[in-house]
């Protein structure tokens, strides 16, 4: 027995300091938006790639609640690109090799959209299912500042 982390996990120095750590639940979610919002600003996406990621979060956070046992654990960090990772303890996917809908999934009583609209507004997204519960890994690169003045592009 070890004790460093499992294959599966990440530490601190693995993937970069926290930038966000915070577990939810179904009344923390609009809370954690938020400071998901404020955080993702700061290390400088904007527009519409700032709403595209925070929808993305958002419905990997919702599956987290309906599918995975009501609650789940969601951190940020930045490697280069933005990298968030929304975890939940349910029972994972009865598929060990679950995949990421390629085409609109037809909605159904239980959703059935939310993975889908994720892999369609963030840059990656990755899914790992087990019987510890399910990690869906989302990232998101941050376009280059405009240099102040610079707005055309070019020499004036």
């Amino acid at each position: 027995m070890t004790d460093g982390p499992l294959p599966d996990q990440r530490t601190e120095t693995q993937h970069g300091p926290l930038l966000l750590h915070a577990d939810f639940d179904g009344e923390r979610v609009t809370e954690i938006r938020r400071m998901l919002t404020d955080c993702l600003r700061a290390a400088g996406l904007t527009g519409e790639r700032l709403d595209d990621f925070v929808t993305a979060v958002n419905e990997a956070m919702t599956n987290a609640i309906r599918h995975g046992g009501g609650r789940g654990e969601m951190r940020l960090w930045r490697r280069g690109h933005l990298v968030c990772e929304v975890r939940d303890r349910g029972p994972g996917f009865a598929d060990p090799l679950p995949h990421l809908p390629s085409s609109r999934p037809r909605p159904s009583a239980n959703g059935g959209m939310g993975l889908w609209l994720a892999r369609e507004l963030a840059d990656t997204v990755e899914l790992h299912s087990s019987a510890d519960g399910v990690r869906v890994r989302l990232s998101m690169a941050v376009p280059p500042a405009v240099p102040h003045g610079d707005l055309t592009g070019g020499a004036s």
